[in-house]
């Protein structure tokens, strides 16, 4: 089962490829939300103030995938498809590429306007630092306190990661593993006496 994706790191800084006296400013930025990508669209058209075209694409999440390419004004499929083909072609997830358009008076017609957006997606990502995670699954677990020690024995030693944790009478603790350990992880806590697993 394959439970890694590949993503960026962090933002790139603004990577300018020119054409015929058009800039292209063109930007890498990890994203986990819908909600995320616009505001730094947002964000973006502040600071390119005056500029003509923010095209982009987007692509989120590893099972549901979402994704987006945006033309923004530009003639059909001429930016956002080969800006979103860039991000497939890395095999990216969790990612927003943005290029920003100054029009410098010439056209470049249709196989221009493609060959710049591509290019200038394709610079952004190569000047990003491109990272492997793994696809995880959540679990709560709920016991009271007499049976800590059982519980935290098998988050020790399958070495999973502690999300949150309420400790009180009766506890709970957020915990997670890697998607292709869910099975025995989940068959563990299952056969525990006192103590409830369920899925997040």
């Amino acid at each position: 089962m394959n439970d890694t994706y590949k993503t960026i790191a962090s933002a790139s800084e603004a990577i300018l490829f020119k054409e015929k006296n058009s800039k292209f400013y063109g930007y890498a930025i990890p994203v986990s939300s819908e909600k995320e990508v616009k505001n730094h669209l947002e964000i973006l058209r502040k600071q390119h103030y005056g500029a003509v075209h923010f095209c982009y694409a987007f692509q989120i999440g590893t099972d549901n995938i979402k994704f987006r390419a945006n033309d923004d004004g530009e003639p059909s499929n001429t930016a956002g498809a080969p800006i979103y083909g860039q991000i497939q072609s890395f095999e990216l997830t969790n990612i927003l590429v943005v290029v920003v358009r100054f029009f410098g008076g010439i056209k470049l017609g249709v196989g221009g306007l493609i060959s710049a957006y591509r290019t200038s997606a394709q610079m952004a990502l190569e000047a990003s630092e491109i990272i492997e995670k793994t696809i995880n699954t959540h679990f709560v677990v709920s016991f009271d306190y007499k049976n800590m020690n059982k519980v935290m024995r098998v988050i020790k030693e399958k070495n999973l990661e502690i999300i949150s944790q309420k400790m009180n009478e009766s506890c709970e603790i957020e915990i997670a593993t890697r998607k292709k350990n869910t099975k025995i992880i989940f068959d563990i806590f299952e056969t525990m006496f006192e103590i409830k697993i369920q899925l997040k």
